[in-house]
């Protein structure tokens, strides 16, 4: 059995997490602002072939949802589609990037995609595709489903977005000031619960966050981390790993064994142990360890290296 004040050293540190949410807050204000590191306008819709696919939509899409339009010079639709996408993508202002593709000249992409006819619309959020319409549909059907493909961007992977400019460059805009939050008290009770190995605790006081702000960094990433903590504080350790030895198929003890790697600092193997898990599995199974993984991502962090290098690697064995 895991001893109760079990250490995340190593992992995840929560002072990172906090940081995190700050620069979340940053974010969000350079974003408004203009600042610094944006990106110029003409930059958020790009054409796309299949040599600069992996790099231009599945590693982009890690920091900003990426929505595809399939097209082709023939296509009458096509001529009513892809016009009214740029100018929304301009519009919704680094909210998600248009890549656009030839079909004709891309036919692979087109085959695996499974496209039948075009105009089609897909996103890749965080490596993840995702069927969005087909057809030259109505402008307010299609911005209903932007809203939609942003918003759990947001809240089921933490992406917001880039900041976008002018043509031109933009200035530095002076540093934010990030005023203390309205749930710092909750945040620190739930930090107190984890220190004392209170998992349950930890659990309640994050969901009481989010239940009244759905999108605070903060605490997503400490429930993701205090949710794994509760499931392995009474597992046995050797027993578990034994088990995904001897049934490398079995994927309820490959997710318990990711578990575990994560808890004592091996996040390369946690990661690698799922993604795996994903490949030889179909159906339900591939299902729980890719939502497995996904949770995982979230209790290291987007911006680490490690969960950028896995997300790679899951587009690929998703594709």
């Amino acid at each position: 059995m895991q001893p109760r004040n079990m250490s995340m050293s190593g992992v995840v540190d929560l002072a990172a997490v906090k940081a995190a949410g700050e620069a979340k807050a940053k974010a969000e204000h350079a974003r408004a602002q203009g600042g610094a590191g944006a990106v110029p306008p003409s930059s958020l819709v790009i054409d796309v072939d299949e040599a600069g696919f992996e790099r231009d939509v599945l590693q982009r899409s890690n920091e900003v949802p990426v929505v595809i339009d399939f097209w082709a010079e023939w296509c009458e639709p096509c001529k009513q589609l892809s016009p009214l996408l740029e100018r929304l993508t301009q519009e919704y202002g680094g909210r998600f990037v248009l890549a656009k593709i030839d079909v004709d000249a891309n036919q692979m992409l087109m085959q695996q995609f499974g496209i039948q006819g075009i105009p089609a619309v897909f996103a890749v959020v965080a490596g993840q595709a995702l069927p969005l319409f087909q057809g030259a549909a109505p402008e307010a059907q299609i911005r209903q489903t932007l809203d939609q493909l942003i918003q759990v961007a947001e809240e089921r992977f933490g992406l917001t977005g880039i900041t976008v400019g002018d043509e031109a460059g933009v200035e530095e805009p002076a540093a934010a000031v990030v005023p203390e939050g309205p749930y710092d008290a909750l945040l620190e009770a739930a930090v107190q619960a984890l220190d004392a190995g209170d998992f349950g605790g930890a659990v309640q006081a994050y969901k009481n966050v989010l239940s009244d702000d759905p999108g605070n960094t903060e605490a997503k990433l400490g429930l993701a981390q205090a949710e794994l903590l509760a499931r392995v504080q009474d597992l046995d350790p050797q027993k578990v790993r034994q088990e995904a030895a001897d049934n490398p198929a079995d994927v309820q003890a490959q997710i318990s064994a990711a578990d575990l790697d994560l808890v004592g600092g091996h996040v390369e193997d946690a990661f690698g142990r799922l993604i795996e898990a994903v490949r030889r599995t179909t159906g339900e199974d591939r299902d729980a360890a890719r939502v497995r993984l996904l949770e995982l991502f979230e209790v290291v962090g987007p911006e680490d290296p490690r969960v950028t290098t896995a997300r790679s690697a899951l587009s690929r064995v998703l594709f």
